[in-house]
Order: C-alpha cells, then structure tokens, then sequence
C-alpha cells in the first residue's frame, strides 16, 4: 500500500498529497509547521485528566460536547460492541476542563491553519469536470462553519477480558471532510487497502496522517474516497500500555449542499445517530 510521505515545505507537495489521498484515502506530510512540543504537552496534560475522577464531571449531555466514557463511546457502523476508546470533543464554543491548560486550543488554532492549507491542495488538484459539478469550491465549504471539532482521545489499557469483538477503534470511515492525525505515542493505526489487506499507517513521531472523510467522498464523487481504517489491539506487554491520539476533524459549515440536495448537517444528524446506534 503505497501512502506517500509528503515534505509539507516541498514545490510538488500538493501534487503528491493529492495522489495519494486519491489512490489510498491517506497520505502522511512530514516538515509541517505545527509546533510539536503542543501534541507532546496535550499527550501528557490529557493522560493525566483522563485518570483523574472529575472527569466524569465533564460527561456529555448532549452526544457533541464534554467528555465521554468508555461505556458511552461509539459502535462503529455496522458494529455491535463499543469500541474500547473514551474522549473529549473541544470546540471554540464549548465547555473546556479546567484541570488543564489551553494548549488545546492552541494546538488546535494550528491544526486548522494546516487543515485549511491541505483542503486547498486537494480543491487545486481536482479535475475540471468534477469541480464544476460542486455546490461551491471546497475551501469555500468552510466559511462560517463551527463543526470542526478537536478529539483528544485515549485508548486505556486493556482490561483483563476484552468482550468479544471488542477492538480500540472498528473498522470505519470518517464523516468529515478532512482528518488530520499528528502521530500517536503509540501504534496501532491501520487501513484497509483496496485487495482487501490491512496496512500500517506510517506515522514516525513529528508527523502527520491526513485521510479523506466521508463528506469529501461525496461532495467529489468519490474522486477522493473515504478509506476504512482502524485501531487494532495490541498483544503482549503493550496491551498495558495507554495510546493517545488528536484528531482533528474539518468539518463544513451546516448548509453545504454535498450532493444530491443533501446537506452537511443532516449527514452530520445521520451518521451520529447511526454511531449512537439509534439507527
């Protein structure tokens, strides 16, 4: 499975993003300019509040923000059992803990600036033909959008007996546009290629695995396509171990007509309620 690794700073970068994100779903970009040393911080601060009880305090209320347990997570689509993974949804707008410090937020002003840069990428590299059947321009999707959400999220340690079928994160496809996913502290990333076989994401620490969600898929046709990934279990000593992860999910604004007179909140509406399993 050929996902390139992209040089951000490189003149070719945005063609070979583009290529990849095309023929895999994926493409992993190196020398970018996020600050490091916040996903290292963010790492650390959230691990620690995770182990914390008040963060139960936090608890969702609503299914978008706060914090949510491992018995509260999601089931995949097409899945029965939860996957063995507990978060935080940080927005602008929502509740932010105060046990610890905004980096968060700071991290998260940065992850966008890059996310945006990328979407450009991919809106330049689209064939006419398929950027002329588009509501509006891509980068165009995100104006007055509030729904890109940052998910700081733990994957504990296995417990002493995983229920059957359980894994850290099923088989699945994102719902957004664009994910960005900084390197975890540990590995496990994994997706589907197209004979059927599962792949590592190459994610060296200080990179960057950027994939296609579902939106993009269908806004483009399926010129991008949204590629099934996952998290798999670890065996051994590891299975004790904790795994962090940041992704940042770019989602746009509410009224964007995707395809087919259907619009970004009411796939949004579906694909929740399908992860909540009310449908």
């Amino acid at each position: 499975m050929d996902v390139a690794v992209v040089d951000y700073t490189s003149p070719t970068a945005p063609e070979e993003f583009a290529t990849s994100l095309r023929d895999t779903g994926f493409g992993v970009i190196t020398n970018h300019p996020l600050d490091w040393s916040l996903v290292e911080q963010i790492y650390a601060e959230w691990s620690a509040l995770f182990d914390d009880p008040a963060v139960a305090d936090y608890t969702t209320t609503d299914s978008l923000t706060g914090y949510f347990p491992p018995e509260v997570s999601e089931t995949a689509k097409g899945f029965e059992v939860r996957d063995l993974k507990e978060f935080f949804h940080v927005y602008p707008w929502s509740i932010y803990p105060t046990q610890v410090t905004d980096v968060a937020m700071r991290y998260r002003d940065q992850a966008m600036d890059v996310a945006l840069t990328l979407l450009d990428w991919v809106e330049d590299q689209l064939p006419p033909e398929i950027a002329g059947r588009l509501s509006m321009p891509l980068s165009q999707m995100m104006d007055n959008s509030t729904r890109t959400l940052l998910r700081v999220l733990r994957y504990p340690p296995l417990p002493p007996e995983v229920p059957e079928g359980a894994v850290r994160a099923a088989a699945h496809e994102d719902i957004n546009l664009l994910t960005v996913l900084p390197a975890s502290d540990q590995p496990g990333l994994e997706l589907l290629g197209a004979n059927g076989e599962w792949f590592p994401v190459p994610t060296d620490p200080g990179s960057l695995a950027i994939n296609g969600g579902e939106m993009l898929d269908l806004a483009t046709e399926g010129y991008y396509p949204a590629t099934k990934h996952r998290v798999v279990n670890p065996i051994g000593e590891a299975a004790q171990v904790s795994r962090m992860s940041l992704p940042l999910f770019l989602h746009p604004a509410d009224d964007v007509v995707l395809a087919e007179d259907r619009t970004a909140y009411e796939f949004l509406m579906q694909r929740i309620a399908e992860l909540r399993g009310d449908s």
